[in-house]
């Protein structure tokens, strides 16, 4: 629902947010965040400044419904205000916006209740208990079943399922942390045997990666038309791939090692409500594709399911850094392309009766376009290897070098509202372990 937290004409006595480019005050994402000297908390970002839940809490200036839901979201993870589903958000959005509107409450306590965002340290947001990677962008499907299956790149049952994997949820960070060249088996189609060694096929995947609410009970299936309850918000996510280690031991069971390793998210929950002006239809399916089985097809999910999101993907190498350059973009692409809806994942993941736990993530999968330059990952965008990319500096890549610097960006923008955006996730990648 767009309400008055949505007005484009709604301007914050914090300065810096009034044109901010991600953390205007339309926006207000969630995150965990310390600031110098003092332990993890919840927070809002505002511009270049980060709201203290806690200590607008012990300022008085929450009540009622709001003040219930700053209590759950002031902890150390956000957990416990997932859970609380969309009344516990919408009521402390609309509190938190009114105090932060120009002449709002907020402003006489600002020295109290406000952090420099630059000095502050940034957390995962929420105690990830599970990470279920869906493969939802059907030109990624397209492109790389090409490179295997070219007579069959879109197996049968993919028009028909959300297809994923369950992934490794120990091991997912948050954005800047440092990620190392992962070992493993890996075995060229020219080698007789494998070996065990460092990554030699290292890449990124661009995915939107979405947080659960509320859960479900083991035994009850969420249907699709409530499955849009259980969506808290979204991030951005690396679902970092070592190309190598995964096509030799995916066979027959799928990832393991190769996708094990790390998968790091942003660090700030942009919210459902936030997101709202920014949804519609979710794109008609191709012609002669089928129509989503019953379990996976509802009107409403249809009309507002689709999300209007730009990614772009950005590499910053060694070299670049050293001669004082910019990053270069590498591709850009619309979450318009994603072939299943958010709800339509939540439906069918659950639709064993398998049970979703408040602050559960899920990836979408990678983030592809049909056209050159809006590829997710290295893999389309080389053609597994086979081509060079020119990164305009006298560089080229087939796959990640270390040193390099890999930066994602996504911001929502339409015609009479105000865009928002989601913070950078970003990573290096360090040396390989020592063997």
């Amino acid at each position: 629902m767009i309400d008055a937290t949505h007005d484009p004409a709604r301007m914050s006595w914090v300065a810096s947010a009034n044109g901010h480019a991600e953390f205007p005050i339309q926006n207000l994402p969630l995150g965990i965040f310390s600031p110098a000297g003092g332990g993890p908390r919840g927070g809002i970002a505002i511009g270049d400044s980060i709201l203290d839940i806690g200590a607008a809490l012990d300022a008085g200036l929450f009540a009622g419904a709001a003040r219930d839901a700053a209590e759950l979201a002031a902890g150390r993870t956000l957990n416990a205000f997932m859970e609380a589903g969309p009344a516990a958000r919408q009521a402390l959005r609309r509190a938190v916006s009114d105090l932060l509107a120009a002449g709002g409450a907020g402003e006489a306590q600002a020295a109290r209740i406000l952090h420099d965002a630059s000095a502050c340290t940034l957390h995962l947001p929420n105690r990830v208990g599970n990470f279920t990677d869906f493969f939802a962008g059907i030109h990624h499907v397209i492109t790389a079943g090409q490179m295997t299956r070219p007579d069959n790149p879109v197996l049968p049952n993919y028009r028909y399922v959300p297809v994923a994997y369950h992934s490794r949820a120990s091991s997912v960070r948050v954005s800047g942390e440092p990620l190392r060249r992962p070992n493993g088996q890996r075995k060229r189609p020219d080698e007789a045997a494998p070996e065990f060694g460092p990554c030699r096929n290292l890449d990124y995947e661009i995915e939107l990666g979405v947080w659960v609410g509320p859960g479900n009970a083991v035994g009850e299936p969420i249907p699709i038309g409530q499955a849009a309850h259980h969506i808290a918000g979204f991030c951005l996510l690396n679902d970092w791939s070592a190309r190598d280690i995964q096509s030799w031991e995916s066979q027959p069971l799928g990832p393991f090692l190769g996708k094990s390793f790390s998968t790091f998210v942003s660090p700030w929950i942009v919210t459902v409500e936030a997101m709202a002006p920014f949804r519609g239809p979710q794109p008609p399916r191709p012609a002669g594709d089928p129509a989503p089985l019953p379990h996976l097809l509802d009107a409403g999910d249809q009309a507002g399911g689709g999300l209007d999101i730009d990614f772009e993907v950005w590499i910053h190498t060694a070299k670049m850094r050293a001669e004082g350059t910019a990053p270069h973009r590498l591709s850009a692409v619309n979450a318009a392309i994603l072939y299943w809806t958010v709800a339509q994942m939540v439906a069918h993941h659950t639709s064993n009766g398998c049970n979703l736990m408040p602050g559960d993530l899920f990836g979408t999968g990678t983030l592809s376009g049909p056209d050159v330059r809006t590829e997710g990952c290295l893999l389309e965008m080389s053609r597994g290897g086979s081509r060079a990319i020119d990164l305009g500096n006298g560089e080229v890549r087939r796959y990640l070098e270390d040193g390099d610097d890999i930066i994602f960006r996504a911001h929502c923008q339409r015609p009479g509202q105000v865009s928002i955006g989601f913070g950078e996730c970003r990573g290096r990648i360090g040396a390989a372990l020592a063997l």
